[in-house]
């Protein structure tokens, strides 16, 4: 795989190899919700330190077709709970950096807004801020402190959920669902469709993933089919 062609056409023979040992409407399910998935909106999360919410986090992300989800593990790892997550992990892909300084550097270079989810600036909420100025990614802090203040300081925005109880903030698995269902819809709604899609190559290379998921022996049933070229 020397060039963009050579790789397309890598994933797309294994592809349509695979899809053979599939039905027809597993086959149908994969393709549909990948074009759903986005990388326009990203989520990055401080220490969580709960499975309970890691899980919820995980589980968020999937079923509002969030493709990645960011972890800073410098203090607790992210560690959700396998009884919770159910499977839905294997179709998101976790990445995890070395610190908070590193996660917001490597985000800011691949050109997202860094969002800090806080009840203690006043600033946008989830009706208000412009999900069309360009790719972003919401972070949440860990339990009970919230976001650390090297994000306060390194924010391009700010955005919180009004309250109009006596509860100044709910906890991080509830505001991301909030957050990540509202802001996924208004993009998928507000946002051209070619920006919030996964381009071409990456939508093979998902896709080729999600069916090698699928299918039992996956790695015997392409050796077989190409010897040499997976060895």
């Amino acid at each position: 795989m020397t060039n963009t062609a050579n790789s397309r056409s890598w994933y797309e023979e294994r592809i349509a190899y695979l899809r053979e040992f599939m039905t027809e409407e597993r086959r149908e399910t994969l393709e549909r919700v990948l074009r759903m998935r986005t990388r326009y909106m990203t989520i990055l999360t401080e220490n969580t330190f709960h499975p309970q919410n890691a899980s919820a986090l995980v589980r968020h992300c999937e079923a509002f077709g969030v493709q990645d989800l960011h972890t800073v593990e410098t203090r607790c790892k992210f560690n959700p709970n396998l009884n919770i997550v159910r499977g839905t992990d294997k179709w998101i892909e976790l990445v995890r950096h070395e610190s908070t300084t590193e996660a917001l550097r490597s985000l800011k270079a691949e050109g997202y807004r860094i969002v800090a989810t806080t009840p203690h600036r006043e600033s946008c909420t989830p009706e208000t801020f412009d999900v069309t100025k360009g790719k972003f990614v919401l972070v949440f802090g860990t339990e009970h402190a919230g976001i650390s203040e090297e994000v306060m300081q390194e924010a391009d925005e700010f955005l919180r959920i009004p309250m109009c109880g006596m509860v100044e903030s709910l906890n991080v698995s509830a505001s991301a669902a909030i957050l990540i269902y509202q802001l996924s819809e208004r993009m998928r709604q507000q946002v051209p469709q070619a920006e919030w899609q996964l381009p071409d190559e990456a939508y093979l290379e998902t896709l080729y993933r999600w069916s090698f998921s699928s299918v039992r022996d996956a790695a015997g049933v392409l050796g077989r089919r190409f010897p040499e070229s997976e060895k």
